[in-house]
């Protein structure tokens, strides 16, 4: 067997030839007129092929030398059609400064890379018209699937994807999601054992695609602990962006209305800290007079002042399994599910204490 490779790869001598110029192209010909060897033994050799052991290890020494001394690097395209892979992910977030969307993210990357595999990503703000457009564009840009964060699928994707925070069941499309339940029977029960009964509550705008599941999780949680919600004492998000902003103006919209509540509970982190801001503008403490609860647990909320009570998600590790699961489905390793359902965690911090007497 030894033989027969030499024979077909190995060097015509084991003299290297010239030198590439100055400014030359450098490619497997480059290489192997310079080492006397095959593009073939060095293609074997670079990509690690089946078969480069029985090579010696002298000439696998030369060839890896020469390919870093003269900054060698492979034709993506010929490697994508010899492979039949691009080994590259699309992305899709709403937007690039949203602490939530970096937090997964930041997991998925961390797969991504020890798999090899580069990612695209394009943030489409919330607007159904770039959704529909950016998969297109991606596959242009010959991804192998999708990672969806946060955004609010309509129909099937020509490739496969996996969408975190994503709650339609949608056929090719493998959801990454909290259990809202547990995370709305978390909030409530922390804040009823507290004492609380006046409890007020922001709504997710209908553009996120956790604020439908979640609003409906806490509506059912309250009915069951007898809690009620009145009309007055409940505010949407409107706004798209996530900064403390979409907190703020709903609470002041709750304050103007002349509602009474000792406890409110946020659609997240971000609307939360708005939501203490505007509350303090008002002249009322946390928790001293109204205790507040978040969602998502960001990497801001333990440093707040106060610092937040909130419902944590994992986000890094959504990203984590997220990924992992798109790479398993690209290898065939692992059938499309609906869901895959993670648990939520309440972090009891400064924002939430007992009502006052």
């Amino acid at each position: 067997m030894l033989g027969v490779l030499q024979q077909k790869y190995m060097i015509k001598r084991a003299k290297s030839g010239s030198e590439p110029q100055l400014g030359q192209v450098i490619s497997l010909r480059t290489l192997g007129d310079y080492l006397d060897l095959s593009p073939a033994t060095i293609s074997l050799v670079l990509n690690n092929a089946p078969g480069v052991r029985s090579i010696p290890q002298e000439t696998r020494d030369r060839v890896t030398e020469a390919a870093a001394r003269f900054d060698y690097r492979p034709s993506f395209y010929a490697r994508s059609l010899r492979k039949r892979q691009t080994f590259t992910i699309g992305v899709l977030v709403p937007d690039l400064n949203d602490n939530y969307a970096s937090q997964v993210l930041s997991g998925a990357e961390e797969h991504l890379i020890e798999e090899g595999y580069f990612y695209l990503t394009a943030s489409h703000r919330r607007k159904p018209d770039l959704i529909e457009e950016y998969p297109r564009l991606l596959m242009d840009r010959s991804v192998e699937g999708f990672l969806l964060i946060d955004t609010m699928l309509e129909h099937a994707m020509k490739l496969p994807a996996v969408a975190v925070a994503g709650h339609r069941k949608i056929e090719g499309v493998t959801n990454v999601v909290l259990d809202q339940r547990r995370a709305a029977d978390l909030a409530l029960r922390h804040l009823y054992a507290l004492g609380h009964r006046k409890i007020a509550f922001m709504r997710g705008g209908s553009h996120s695609s956790d604020a439908d599941d979640r609003w409906a999780c806490l509506m059912a949680k309250a009915r069951e602990l007898k809690l009620k919600v009145a009309p007055e004492s409940t505010v949407q998000v409107t706004l798209r962006v996530s900064t403390p902003d979409m907190g703020f103006g709903p609470v002041n919209e709750l304050l103007s209305r002349g509602a009474k509540f000792t406890a409110l509970v946020c659609y997240n982190d971000m609307s939360a800290i708005g939501a203490i801001r505007a509350l303090k503008d008002h002249g009322i403490r946390v928790p001293e007079d109204v205790s507040v609860v978040g969602f998502d647990d960001l990497q801001t909320a333990a440093y707040h002042n106060p610092s937040l009570t909130t419902i944590r998600q994992p986000l890094n590790h959504m990203g984590v399994m997220a990924a992992q699961i798109l790479l398993k489905r690209l290898r065939g390793q692992e059938k499309s599910a609906d869901a895959v359902s993670i648990l939520p965690e309440l972090v009891i911090r400064e924002s939430t204490a007992p009502p006052r007497l």
